[in-house]
């Protein structure tokens, strides 16, 4: 004997009515308020170590702690930065180093943007280069800072204060704008 059961053809019907309603509801259905867009990092990696090379010889590492990569192209170094740079020959001697609390690279203006307790070092001179921002023109391999940004550069027989600098990478040359003291360590004993 076969049992009749209207109930099921009608339950099925019914489901289907309404996922129709669901999904056609949804359609209509329009978003109050501005529409929310993602600005954080697309990427982040930890314990970063960028080699940088031309023709076959290494010119310059890279190394953080945390980089966070943008839809733009930037790249930010929240926790601090060490760009070390080596010599043209190919034989990883060191040359300079330059280090931060915070880094970001500007893929527009090919520019590294350094902040808080900036230092430079030149390793075979022994010239070294405190800031609080310092900005490094990869192109040009040029390091500056604004004309009113304190410097500091100590060398093995001088320490020079003031206002603004412009330099090498490498600290060789360099020229503070506004020299506000200049101490001999020779002379003055130390």
């Amino acid at each position: 004997m076969h049992s009749f059961s209207p109930s099921l053809p009608i339950s099925r019907a019914l489901v289907a009515g309404l996922s129709l309603l669901l999904l056609t509801g949804c359609d209509k259905q329009k978003a109050t308020g501005p529409m929310l867009v993602y600005t954080g990092p697309l990427m982040e990696t930890t314990n970063v170590r960028t080699l940088v090379s031309d023709s076959a010889k290494l010119k310059f590492e890279l190394t953080a702690p945390l980089e966070q990569q943008f839809e733009n192209g930037d790249v930010i170094y929240p926790k601090g930065m060490l760009v070390t740079f080596y010599s043209a020959d190919g034989k990883k001697r060191i040359i300079n180093t330059l280090a931060a609390n915070y880094g970001k690279s500007d893929k527009g203006k090919n520019m590294y943007i350094m902040r808080g307790k900036v230092r430079v070092i030149n390793v075979e001179e022994q010239k070294k280069m405190f800031t609080e921002e310092l900005f490094f023109d990869k192109t040009k391999q040029l390091i500056f800072t604004d004309s009113a940004m304190e410097v500091k550069v100590e060398t093995p027989t001088e320490i020079l204060t003031g206002h603004g600098l412009r330099a090498k990478q490498n600290l060789n040359p360099y020229r503070i704008f506004s020299p506000s003291g200049i101490i001999d360590k020779v002379g003055a004993g130390l």
